[in-house]
């Protein structure tokens, strides 16, 4: 597949199920992550990838976070946010480890690891999987970030979730218009 038309085709899948990546293809996905634009050669970003039987354990991340923000949730809201988890086969959450001392402005820290994380989601449909770029109130959550590995100061900027998708039917809803969100400034 042309590179064009990967950008061009790609989409938040809806599903995601087996087979996901397997080693090989896993590390295909952190390096493209780790080809993000990145002034002054910080390298802010961060994965942390989540599979296996540590999907249940982020499950009990989102649960507790939203316990922490929504203390009169039921049971059943909990339940579904436990089983985001299990959305895809592998989870790998994009941080922004910040360096406040640099001469890089913070927000081009952040936007680094956001172009990580397009990176690696735009290798996976390279590879044949797909994947969707979540965050939520566990992405802002202090306790979320420190059970990661991350300092509250660390921006989370997402989890992504990646496998293997079913088929799709032929025709896709068609995309939102973009030419109304372009100027072009001084002609």
């Amino acid at each position: 597949m042309q590179a064009i038309d990967l950008l061009l085709q790609r989409h938040s899948a809806k599903t995601l199920g087996e087979p996901g990546p397997d080693a090989a293809a896993l590390e295909l996905l952190l390096a493209s992550g780790a080809r993000a634009p990145d002034h002054g050669r910080l390298r802010p970003w961060r994965f942390i990838v989540i599979r296996g039987a540590a999907r249940a354990r982020l499950g009990e991340l989102l649960a507790a976070q939203l316990r922490r923000a929504r203390p009169d949730s039921s049971p059943e809201a909990l339940e579904r946010e436990r089983l985001k988890a299990f959305r895809a086969p592998l989870v790998i959450a994009v941080a922004a480890v910040q360096d406040p001392r640099s001469a890089v402005p913070m927000i081009e820290q952040v936007l680094s690891a956001g172009a990580a994380a397009e990176n690696i989601l735009l290798a996976a449909s390279a590879l044949g999987f797909n994947g969707v770029w979540k965050t939520g109130g566990a992405a802002y959550d202090d306790e979320v970030k420190r059970a990661l590995g991350l300092a509250s100061a660390d921006a989370l900027v997402g989890f992504l979730y990646i496998g293997t998708e079913p088929a799709r039917a032929a025709e896709q809803p068609a995309r939102a218009d973009w030419h109304d969100r372009v100027t072009y400034w001084g002609e």
